[in-house]
């Protein structure tokens, strides 16, 4: 078939509309904010540091077990980008709980995750970590569906391949252009031959000590991996505990010392520590109550990302907004931080299964 010279131009003509317009809308699509900082965009997301909720599930102010005062969602609306969870098999259901379901029953893991995809389909340029702590060692083909009725599979980046280096992985903004914005490690059990989706933590992550009593021991030498520790990204725990019954629990009455900017056994401190000694901030921090500090833990994200910090309203600890709502005539006013923290501990459920009254404990 001839083509005459009319109708080369055309095609051509065509082609070019096509090109161009296809790159307009590639252009226009292109996130411009990626996790609230412009500068975040064309950065791989082995060179962000993100803040992180250790137990994020675990949620109140009357329980020991608790490791924060407000919901996932509240804590994404305030900056938290990597949500730490413990996942239990209880009578065929995934449960989010911490270390028995007897002691913290944070609820389905399906209810979390679909929480999860709500905030993230409000926010299209957020980029957001999971965390799981595969407790019961389940299979990652038990997880499969859970993410599928929650709906965030096509929200969830495979990277095809089971370790990467910290430098290799995308950049915020090809994940937010994509669409993948949600990435999810499990600390064991993982096998992305069956749930591509579902990435291990040690062969990409490798983490500092955890459970720490003494605000002088936060440092930055490795305490798990399962790869090559120079080039991963890694973790820093960086939350406080006390021994109550020999049992470690959040030492809430520490948390503004524990997240704040500088200071001994501060979280500014660590990370400073880190950039010292592996030459590099840490890509995860993760902490309890991390309302506490008035924003410090967002601040230090900011300075170890090389970005402008800009203090936003964020939620008030709970125990500040309990104490100062009462009047001196209710009996609420004891509810001071001394006072709530052995309201924390008055329901102690020892892992054994001995349960301990508020009468027992005060």
């Amino acid at each position: 078939m001839l083509f005459s010279t009319k109708n080369i131009v055309q095609v051509a003509a065509a082609l070019i509309f096509h090109s161009l317009n296809a790159r307009a809308v590639s252009v226009s699509r292109r996130a411009t904010v990626c996790n609230g900082y412009s500068e975040l965009c064309d950065r791989s997301l082995g060179n962000v540091t993100f803040v992180g909720t250790h137990d994020s599930y675990a949620v109140g102010v009357d329980n020991l077990a608790t490791n924060q005062d407000y919901d996932i969602t509240q804590q994404l609306t305030d900056g938290v980008r990597m949500l730490q969870s413990q996942a239990h098999n209880n009578s065929g259901t995934i449960e989010l709980c911490h270390t028995s379901c007897g002691l913290e029953d944070g609820g389905s893991l399906q209810d979390y995750l679909t929480k999860v995809k709500t905030w993230m389909d409000s926010n299209p340029d957020e980029v957001v970590v999971l965390l799981i702590v595969n407790i019961d060692d389940l299979p990652a083909t038990e997880f499969a569906p859970v993410f599928e009725a929650a709906n965030v599979t096509s929200i969830s980046y495979q990277p095809g391949i089971s370790n990467m280096t910290a430098s290799s992985w995308p950049t915020l903004g090809s994940l937010i252009d994509n669409g993948t914005r949600l990435l999810t490690f499990l600390d064991n059990s993982a096998d992305i031959t069956t749930v591509p989706y579902l990435l291990d933590e040690f062969s990409n992550i490798w983490e500092t000590a955890y459970d720490l009593t003494d605000q002088n021991a936060f440092d930055c030498t490795v305490n798990r991996s399962n790869g090559d520790t120079s080039t991963q990204m890694f973790l820093i725990n960086h939350f406080l505990d006390q021994l109550i019954l020999g049992e470690p629990v959040p030492d809430s009455a520490q948390a503004n010392e524990t997240n704040a900017v500088s200071g001994t056994g501060s979280l500014g401190a660590q990370v400073a520590t880190c950039q010292s000694v592996i030459g590099r901030p840490p890509n995860f921090m993760l902490v309890d109550f991390y309302e506490y500090g008035n924003g410090s833990v967002f601040e230090v994200a900011a300075a170890a990302n090389g970005v402008t910090y800009t203090a936003k309203a964020i939620a008030t600890p709970k125990t500040s907004s309990s104490s100062s709502s009462s009047s001196s005539n209710d009996a609420q006013t004891i509810l001071d931080g001394s006072f709530l923290h052995v309201l924390r501990i008055a329901p102690l459920i020892i892992t054994g299964g001995i349960v301990f009254g508020a009468s027992t404990l005060l």
